[in-house]
C-alpha cells in the first residue's frame, strides 16, 4: 500500500490530501473521499486504507484548508465552538472547486487511472458526495452518502435539488432518527430522486446513530459501518 501526504492548490489555497493507492495492478480507479465534520484523523485514514487495498486510488482531502492548516482534531476533545466556523466555509458549491483541483492532480499520476470515479462522503461529506455528483456528471459514476446531514434544505444548491444533472448510481446510508437529516426529508428525497431518473439505493438505518461509520467513536456501530462496506463496494464495483 502507498500512502501519500500531498498538496493541492485550489483557488482558495493550498489543500493538504492524503492519498492511499495498491502499490500493484494499478492504475486504480479514483475515489473521493469526503471527511465528516470531526475532520482527518487515523481512524478515517484506515478507512481510506482500507477502501484503497480493494483495488482504488483513494484522495482524503482536508476540507478546512480555507480556515486553518491541517490538523489532526482527535487527539484532544472536540471543541465544537471552533470547529462550526470551519464547517461554514464548506459548502456544495465551493466543494465542486475542491473535487475538480483533486482529479486534475489524480489525472496526471499513472497509478490513477483515468475516466469514471466515485465519491464517499461521510456526515457532511455526504452531502457533498452527492453535490459533487451533481455538478461533475460525465465524472462521477457512483456517489454515496453515509449518516449524511444537510441532504434536504431550502437553499438553493440542497443536494436534492437539479438532480436531473446527476449521471451517477447513488447510495444513501440515511439514520432514523437524525437531527441532521429528519427522516421527513427521506421521502422529498426519494421523490425527487425519481423524478431525476436517479438509480438510487436509501438504507434507512433504525438500528444506529448518525455517525455509525467511522471506528473509534461511541457511536460506532460494527453492523451498520459493515453494511456501509458492503453496499459502498459493490457500488463502486458496479459502476467503475
Amino acid at each position: 500500500m502507498i500512502e501519500r501526504e500531498i498538496q493541492i492548490d485550489t483557488a482558495d489555497g493550498s489543500m493538504t490530501t492524503f492519498v492511499y493507492h495498491p502499490e500493484h495492478d494499478g492504475p486504480s480507479p479514483v475515489v473521493l473521499y469526503m471527511m465528516d465534520a470531526p475532520g482527518i484523523r487515523p481512524e478515517l485514514q484506515e478507512m481510506a486504507a482500507r477502501l484503497a487495498s480493494a483495488g482504488y486510488y483513494v484522495m482524503l482531502p482536508f476540507l478546512f484548508y480555507r480556515g486553518i492548516s491541517y490538523a489532526d482534531f482527535s487527539k484532544g476533545e472536540l471543541d465544537w465552538e471552533k470547529l462550526r466556523p470551519m464547517i461554514g466555509t464548506i459548502t456544495n458549491t465551493s466543494v465542486v472547486g475542491d473535487a475538480r483541483a483533486a482529479l486534475a492532480v489524480a489525472d496526471h499520476d499513472r497509478a490513477a487511472r483515468a475516466g469514471s470515479v466515485g465519491v464517499v462522503g461521510f456526515c457532511m461529506g455526504g452531502s457533498l458526495a452527492v453535490s459533487i455528483a451533481r455538478a461533475l456528471p460525465d465524472r462521477v459514476a457512483a456517489a454515496a452518502s453515509i449518516h449524511g446531514g444537510r441532504l434536504v434544505t431550502d437553499a438553493p444548491d440542497s443536494p436534492h435539488t437539479g438532480l436531473d444533472r446527476v449521471k451517477a448510481e447513488l447510495y444513501f446510508a440515511w439514520c432514523d432518527p437524525d437531527s441532521s437529516a429528519p427522516s421527513e426529508t427521506i421521502p422529498v428525497m426519494q421523490q425527487a430522486l425519481d423524478d431525476a431518473g436517479v438509480r438510487a439505493t436509501i438504507d434507512v438505518i433504525t438500528t444506529a446513530q448518525h455517525g455509525f461509520a467511522p471506528p473509534g467513536s461511541e457511536r460506532y456501530d460494527r453492523a451498520a459501518s459493515e453494511l456501509h462496506w458492503e453496499r459502498v463496494q459493490s457500488l463502486l464495483r458496479r459502476n467503475l
